[in-house]
């Protein structure tokens, strides 16, 4: 049963999301479907809660410039869009450092993370308390219209989440603009609450960026909502396997296959929620230690398709596609 909790219940709603607990909350442009986003399961618990049938980079949301800034590395172009419009309708994707906190998942295994610190005083309330960043896109259903009102959470997720903090409408009421701050121009991956304008005007001012530029369909994006490449291993990914060569290493799902050189376990208890917490991190381990131990490829087990099964096969049929070039 999803508990109502009101603005003065945020302590209540910061405390189940330390416990792991999923937990919508207001912000300024929609309701956010909150988790941990240094727990896997918890991250992993989103996806199932949407029926996401990616896994899509998730924006992860702050207190303060500050907080965000120590998960990610920060140019002059985000410190001056940091500086105008934080809090704010704002997210920019940036490098993660090394010492990133934020779960793989949360970022679909990629090395780059969304960040934004929300303009509302609830949530920054709910998020000093919580004192980790939380991972939160919009609190509907995957592919429903946006919820701008708690009563709209409920609607979509009631029995899915443990909780929805009510703050009253949305005053924005559209998703952040989502700019992409990686490379040396800025691409705007996304329209949003703060206008392309603003933006472009303010990072003229920096005297270092072209205009922002749209992003192509065919491009590796980093944003939600939009088609991307996710992190691919150096091994070639071998799917289906029901043997194993000693020359390999194993992604295992249950009872691990014998034989491998290396093993990863998604889960032991093939529980899908535990194997999509565990996927990225499985993916890179396999591959620096696969590599040092001498494998030619990564087998996978199969993974049933139900629930977030679904989603761990998407990506693991992108790891194992043809390499370009």
């Amino acid at each position: 049963m999803t508990e109502q909790l009101g603005p003065g219940d945020v302590a209540r709603a910061a405390g189940l999301l330390r416990q792991g607990e999923l937990v919508g909350f207001p912000t300024e442009t929609v309701y956010g479907l909150g988790g941990n986003a240094t727990d896997g399961r918890a991250v992993a618990g989103i996806f199932a809660a949407k029926g996401r049938p990616q896994f899509n980079p998730l924006i992860c949301h702050y207190p303060d410039a500050e907080a965000a800034f120590g998960d990610v590395r920060a140019d002059d172009r985000a410190r001056r869009l940091a500086d105008r419009f934080w809090p704010g309708p704002l997210t920019l994707v940036l490098p993660r450092r090394a010492a990133c906190q934020v779960d793989l998942l949360a970022g679909a295994g990629l090395d780059t993370l969304a960040v934004r610190v929300p303009a509302n005083p609830i949530a920054l309330d709910l998020l000093r308390r919580v004192g980790r960043p939380v991972a939160a896109p919009s609190a509907n259903r995957s592919g429903a219209v946006s919820p701008t009102t708690a009563a709209h959470v409920l609607e979509g997720l009631s029995g899915r989440i443990a909780a929805v903090l009510d703050g009253g409408p949305c005053p924005v009421g559209v998703e952040s603009t989502v700019l992409d701050l990686t490379g040396a121009g800025a691409v705007l991956l996304r329209p949003g609450g703060v206008p392309a304008e603003a933006i472009e005007a303010l990072l003229g001012k920096v005297g270092r960026a072209l205009p922002i530029a749209a992003a192509a369909a065919t491009e590796s994006l980093r944003s939600p909502g939009m088609m991307l490449s996710h992190y691919a291993p150096g091994l070639p990914v071998r799917l289906g396997a029901d043997s194993v060569g000693r020359d390999e290493a194993l992604l295992a799902f249950g009872p691990a296959l014998p034989g491998a050189a290396v093993t990863w376990n998604l889960s032991e208890a093939a529980d899908p929620t535990e194997a999509a917490a565990r996927l990225f991190a499985g993916l890179r381990w396999l591959d620096a230690e696969g590599t040092a131990r001498g494998c030619r490829r990564i087998a996978v087990m199969p993974v049933p398709e139900g629930g977030l099964g679904a989603a761990i096969n998407d990506r693991l049929a992108r790891a194992a596609a043809p390499r370009g070039g």
